[in-house]
């Protein structure tokens, strides 16, 4: 019975930690407002840098869009970063008026294009935003991005949110993102951290950005070595929840096991990389930023999270009424559990408790399964490119 009850305690413990983590900056959320940033009437120029793999199939729908913005168009250039496109596709863009940069790699990555890019580009720009291939911005997003640069800032991660909830894992990957946004972003301003950058929706003082970006070495999680290079200097990173970026949401549980599997082993491998570092920080220059990311970094999936104490304490309670009477111990898991369920509840955005959510709700449990498997083969994801396909749906087609 000692090795169950000190299986049980650190369990709790590790369990209970990473609820506290997410709990604490969940309620802190709740209290963002939205800062409102002038230009000044200093039009800046912005590169917009779409890198794309094989995307014919979203790539020309995307540029058409991004060159929707309201700012003046001789003040921004669209830069399409194209990597083994089809020849038709290459020809259809060029007959837009945007920039095209050809690239091509023996193993290619996100940080090779954009690097190829900005060594290409002989404009002086002053901002780069760098958006995925299937992102579309929102009309006033440059003007918005252009005036939060008007301050002293070096970086800013814009509103990523979902293009389409037109089935059950579109919806979970929405509702994942927002989840995301409130934790990561909104909670971490509120406390006066930096916001997560999430690898598009977000711009940098382009020279500064281009300096950076020429020290990255990552195959997957470029934007998870910048961050950290970033918060290790001491810089700021903000947020801009009314500046919106519509991403594409998976189709298939397939992708959402993959795409996840990138993600964990990225932060794995950052975490090794930095946490001793970061602690070294933290405890002689007082950088709770950078020590913050590490932490981040290992922290387990939310959906992991929800899941593993959910399931532990309705295994725990069970197992103490029935083998050791230890209410204590139960107690403890239903505290827990009440704490974790309201994390959700406060980073869920309202428009996502409707009928449709409660219909999505039936996936879940495959979306953690899904999730474990990805946890369990995360070995080597970082050293390989992985790539998710995107499709030419450009709007929630759940509502046709």
């Amino acid at each position: 019975m000692l090795v169950f009850h000190i299986i049980q305690i650190i369990l709790l413990i590790l369990l209970g930690l990473a609820t506290l983590y997410i709990f604490m900056f969940s309620i802190a959320s709740l209290f963002y407002k939205q800062k409102i940033y002038s230009d000044n009437g200093n039009m800046k120029t912005i590169a917009v840098l779409v890198p794309g793999y094989k995307e014919d199939q979203v790539i020309l729908e995307v540029a058409k869009l991004a060159l929707k913005q309201d700012y003046p168009s001789n003040l921004f250039d669209v830069v399409i970063i194209a990597d083994s496109f089809k020849e038709e596709t290459l020809a259809a863009l060029k007959l837009l008026p945007i920039k095209l940069i050809e690239v091509s790699f023996d193993k290619s990555t996100k940080s090779k294009a954009l690097n190829k890019a900005m060594a290409t580009l002989d404009r002086a720009y002053d901002i780069a935003v760098v958006l995925d291939a299937d992102n579309v911005m929102a009309p006033d997003f440059l003007k918005k991005i252009n005036a939060v640069f008007e301050h002293d800032f070096i970086a800013v991660q814009g509103h990523r949110t979902a293009k389409n909830t037109n089935n059950s894992w579109a919806i979970l990957d929405a509702i994942s993102e927002e989840i995301n946004n409130n934790i990561f972003r909104k909670g971490h301003r509120v406390l006066g951290l930096s916001s997560a950058i999430i690898g598009s929706g977000m711009a940098f003082r382009y020279n500064y950005f281009k300096t950076l970006m020429a020290t990255v070495t990552a195959i997957g999680g470029f934007d998870k070595e910048i961050e950290l290079k970033m918060l290790k200097e001491g810089r700021k990173i903000v947020y801009l929840d009314d500046a919106l970026v519509f991403d594409e949401k998976i189709q298939k549980s397939e992708v959402f096991g993959n795409q996840r599997r990138r993600w964990l082993s990225a932060q794995f491998h950052y975490f090794r990389k930095d946490f001793l570092s970061a602690l070294k920080d933290l405890m002689l220059k007082g950088n709770v930023d950078y020590f913050d990311k590490a932490i981040q970094f290992i922290q387990p999936p939310r959906i992991l999270l929800l899941g593993a104490v959910i399931g532990g304490s309705v295994g725990f309670v069970l197992l103490n009424y029935f083998l050791t009477n230890q209410n204590t111990y139960s107690t403890y898991w239903v505290i827990l559990t009440v704490i974790c369920v309201l994390s959700f509840v406060f980073s869920v955005p309202k428009s996502f408790y409707n009928l449709k959510t409660l219909e999505a709700l039936a996936s879940l449990p495959k979306g953690m399964f899904m999730m474990l498997l990805s946890l369990l083969k995360i070995k080597g994801a970082n050293k390989t490119f992985i790539h998710t396909q995107h499709t030419s749906n450009s709007e929630d087609t759940s509502s046709k």
